[in-house]
């Protein structure tokens, strides 16, 4: 196949430009072991960069929750959450993408696949997972079902996930009522809490796999945990997003009908003819083929006439309400599903299959098994070819699961901003308080792309400054796939005419730290060196449009123009005091994050151009732009005394914080807080080798002028700036200033945890920071859990728990340091200890506690797994793993977003780091 069509590919092969991206000619370069003969997975990711196949034509493109999002809301009041409710989703077609439980979908989502399941007593069909609303969940939004990503492959020729369906009745009347009752001192009522799922159970596997790029097979195998005969209905689902309903002419709408008793044939227009087959392991049909219109039930949700008698919750009422009338008898429609009633013994399994493909079949099921088996085989030789051979059995394990959470959440993701606010032919026009709702200011705004989502259910939506992070384990495995999405938030129907970068569909104004700088750097290295492509295409295009947002932050971000900026919450929630991005009254606030995230854009972009000038020598003078504004910030960030501001550096105590002012009194001081705010502007640092300064005259020698003429600017950083051990250390910290700041980092009573760093000093336990701000008391305690207040949702918390990206550039800058400094900086760590190290040794300290979070420890308990030792011991739960959004800062235990691989996912990058010895 693919691989006897390469050969040994041992010349370069050019990769045509990209529709997608715009990008010109690249080049695949020959290594020792060429990248196409390293795997069969290597040579289809080949095959695709060079559009020779499609291969990532279908993916698990569906999301896990459609309902309950910005999209879907047409209200006046703003409420998604109550607009579109899970009551509501089985009868209302969505209007922007689908959902599905396990679902596949082509990269349009014109047709998708899902799955949906019966256990004879539930009152609903289970179509989608199950969660709490933001208002109903006493943390927030919650889904409340159990399901693990286990494996997959960047083109989706192999994905594999884990679905626990409970046995008994699900509780969701008990899961809503418990959590609304409970407060926020307490923790979560969760699925196991509410029933004996553990005990009791459906293991279901779901695997997709892909004999050629358009056909795709998938095989349900459901296992009875239990000591008992129980009844499982399996229900294979076959539908198209509903594109006709809107009022649009050009849009025509797709027809399934049966065919045989195990066949459908599908017509659609962009897809055209594909037919579906189902069956179980014996070869034996289904026992109906069920249809009926993916439309929305307007008798059900708004006491009005159905133009047709056929809509979406049809299956539902059939199977749950034994509603006869409800499916097309002409076996016709735009949804269909295969029904398969089974009664399985304990301890037994039974199987479902599907295949949907192109041709028409007389053995649709022939080589199934074979096809499966050897797409199995190729995923193990994928990743044997990612692990790095110092890897443990037990981190081979955790970096496959976090890399197919990954590639699991990639999401279709439909979005017009002009076209939601203004409404669809076919309807009344939406109420004119939306236009003053929310991203009112973003009609240009319009995303029709498979996108990498946090979490597909809990956070169905992109996030600008998560999926900077997510494109640094994506690039372990995918580097083009990575490179399209950072080229992609960057594109002019994304980013505001003004240079600003969408945050989220909840509020496309909102800030989010400047991160995609890095983020375009790191994969650009990333590939480099694994691939050893120089892809300054990419780095340039990249960098014209972060020029734009960097000008914009500049702008709107530095109200004193002293180069000490403002942002807002910038992320980090409820880290502040009070909510940074609703200040109280004639309040300002020069904060220490986002003027330290401005010195780090300052070095990003410095890098990029210094990278770019190596073959085009007009960027000498822009780095020197970016090397004259990190040099300002540097002066302002420390400024102490000698001026009409203050810095952020508080000499008595070490440590950077807030400033604070109040316009009406004069009253300014510190937010004396410890928290990562503090922390952020040692990730503002780079290193530049003597002999790229060499290559580089012009830019060299503006350096050494101001070096020279302008001291009073490098006066706090200068000695490590004038260096001539062969490189130059840029940073934001002395010596002794970093020395003072690592000290209260590697403190195990302070921000050294167990399990990575805390986003909140730990001495706030016993000692809470309080202020007293016009005739108001604000308090900030160390809240190691989930947070205790309704400060943005409720649903995370930045008060004490452990986050994975600010961990990975804390690791990242330390390891930069090292680079200068060598073994001439040595620090105790933890602190007290007596125990020196270098800094690459303290950095790969913090990554080994990050890791520990998911590894089982000596008693066989996983951290991640928190009060549930029967996930972590129990044979059919012991090997899944989650990656939530954060982790207890004192337990590793995993909270908020259960599913959040997204950022998380950094464990698998981190599985990479070598020790230096």
């Amino acid at each position: 196949d693919s691989l006897s069509e390469l050969g040994e590919f041992s010349t370069l092969v050019p990769r045509k430009p990209s529709l997608t991206t715009g990008h010109s000619l690249h080049y695949f370069p020959t290594t020792e072991e060429p990248f196409a003969r390293r795997s069969p997975e290597h040579a289809r990711l080949i095959t695709s960069y060079i559009r020779k196949a499609d291969w990532k034509s279908w993916g698990p493109y569906l999301s896990e929750r459609a309902w309950g999002t910005v999209r879907e809301d047409y209200s006046n009041n703003g409420n998604a959450w109550n607009y579109l409710p899970h009551d509501h989703a089985r009868s209302c077609a969505y209007r922007w993408n689908e959902d599905g439980l396990g679902g596949f979908s082509n990269r349009h989502q014109n047709l998708c696949l899902a799955l949906a399941f019966w256990n004879g007593k539930d009152p609903i069909l289970k179509e989608r997972l199950f969660g709490l609303t933001g208002p109903e969940g006493n943390h927030g939004e919650d889904v409340k079902e159990l399901y693990y990503y286990v494996d997959g492959t960047p083109t989706h020729s192999y994905m594999k996930m884990i679905y626990k369906y409970p046995i008994d009745e699900y509780p969701y009347s008990k899961l809503v009522e418990v959590n609304r009752n409970r407060s926020r001192l307490e923790p979560e009522f969760e699925l196991y809490d509410a029933c004996d799922v553990v005990g009791r159970h459906f293991h279901i596997t779901i695997e997709y796999f892909k004999t050629s790029e358009n056909d795709i097979s998938c095989c349900i195998s459901a296992r009875n945990s239990s000591d008992s005969t129980e009844t499982l209905h399996i229900l294979p689902h076959l539908w198209a997003r509903n594109t006709w309903s809107w009022g649009y002419s050009h849009a025509k709408k797709p027809h399934l009908k049966k065919i045989s008793d195990n066949c459908v044939s599908v017509y659609e227009k962009h897809l055209k003819q594909m037919y579906w087959y189902v069956s179980d392991s014996d070869n034996q049909n289904p026992q109906e083929m069920l249809f009926t219109e993916n439309e929305t039930n307007y008798s059900r949700l708004y006491n009005s006439p159905n133009p047709t008698p056929y809509r979406k919750d049809a299956f539902h009422n059939y199977i749950i309400k034994n509603d006869q009338n409800a499916v097309n008898p002409q076996h016709n429609g735009t949804k269909c599903a295969a029904h398969f009633k089974f009664r399985i013994g304990a301890f037994k399994t039974v199987e479902v299959r599907f295949r949907l493909n192109q041709t028409l079949l007389e053995n649709p099921f022939a080589d199934f098994l074979d096809v499966l088996k050897q797409r199995r085989y190729e995923c193990d030789l994928f990743y044997e070819k990612i692990h790095i051979d110092e890897l443990s059995t037990a981190l081979k394990q955790v970096q496959r699961q976090a890399l197919a959470g990954m590639l699991w959440n990639k999401q279709y993701y439909h979005y017009g901003v002009d076209m939601w606010l203004n409404g669809d032919p076919a309807f009344p026009p939406p109420a004119q308080e939306r236009n003053h709702i929310r991203n009112q200011d973003w009609r240009h705004f319009y995303a029709s792309e498979v996108l990498s989502m946090p979490d597909k259910w809990e956070y169905p939506w992109f996030a600008a400054w998560d999926l900077a992070f997510h494109c640094i384990p994506i690039a372990m495995i995918d580097p083009e796939w990575a490179k399209r999405q950072l080229v992609l938030i960057l594109r002019e129907w994304y980013m505001h005419p003004s240079g600003q970068i969408p945050a989220y569909e909840w509020n496309f104004g909102d800030v989010n730290p400047p991160v995609h700088a890095w983020a375009v750097l790191r994969v650009y290295q990333i590939e480099k060196s694994s691939l050893g492509i120089s892809d300054t295409d990419f780095l340039e295009k990249c960098f014209h449009k972060l020029l734009i947002n960097f000008t914009w932050w500049v702008n709107r971000k530095d109200a004193q123009g002293h180069n000490l900026f403002e942002g807002g919450f910038l992320g980090l929630d409820n880290i502040g005091i009070f909510d940074r991005s609703n200040l109280p009254p004639n309040t300002k606030l020069e904060q220490a994050d986002s003027t330290a995230w401005m010195a780090m854009y300052c070095l990003n972009m410095l890098s990029i151009a210094l990278e770019l000038a190596r073959t085009k020598s007009a960027y000498e003078d822009v780095a020197t732009k970016f090397l004259e504004h990190f040099f300002a910030i540097a002066k302002s960030i420390s400024q102490i005394g000698g001026s009409d501001w203050t810095g952020l550096w508080d000499e008595e105590s070490g440590f950077f914080y807030d400033f604070i002012r109040n316009d009406l009194t004069g009253e300014q001081k510190h937010l004396k807080i410890r928290s990562f705010v503090g922390l952020i502007p040692l990730f503002a640092v780079a290193v530049i080798p003597e002999d790229l300064l060499q290559s580089l005259p012009s830019f060299k020698s503006r350096m050494e002028w101001l070096i020279r003429y302008r001291p009073e600017l490098i006066a706090n950083i200068g000695p490590l700036v004038s260096s001539t051990n062969g490189t130059r250390l840029l940073t934001l910290l002395n010596k002794n200033q970093l020395e003072r700041v690592l000290s209260r980092v590697l403190d195990e009573e302070q921000f050294l945890s167990p399990f990575g760093l805390r986003s909140l000093s730990k001495e706030h336990q016993n000692s809470p920071y309080s202020l007293y701000w016009f005739g108001q008391e604000f308090c900030v305690q160390y809240e190691p859990g989930e947070s205790p207040s309704g400060m943005f949702g409720g649903n995370s918390n930045w008060r004490g728990p452990i986050w994975f990206p600010v961990n990975m550039l804390m690791i990242e800058g330390l390891n930069t340091y090292h680079r200068y400094f060598e073994n001439s900086f040595q620090i105790e760590c933890p602190t007290r200890s007596g125990n020196y190290v270098n800094l690459h040794e303290a950095a790969f300290e913090i990554s080994r506690r990050l890791l520990a979070i998911f590894c089982p420890n000596k008693s066989g308990h996983r951290p991640v797994n928190g009060k549930m030792t029967a996930f972590s011991t129990d044979q059919s739960w012991r090997d899944y793993i989650t990656f939530s959004e954060y982790f207890h800062g004192d337990t590793g235990a995993g909270l908020g977003a259960s599913h959040q691989t997204g950022w998380t996912g950094l464990v698998a990058f981190l599985c990479q780091l070598k020790r230096i010895d």
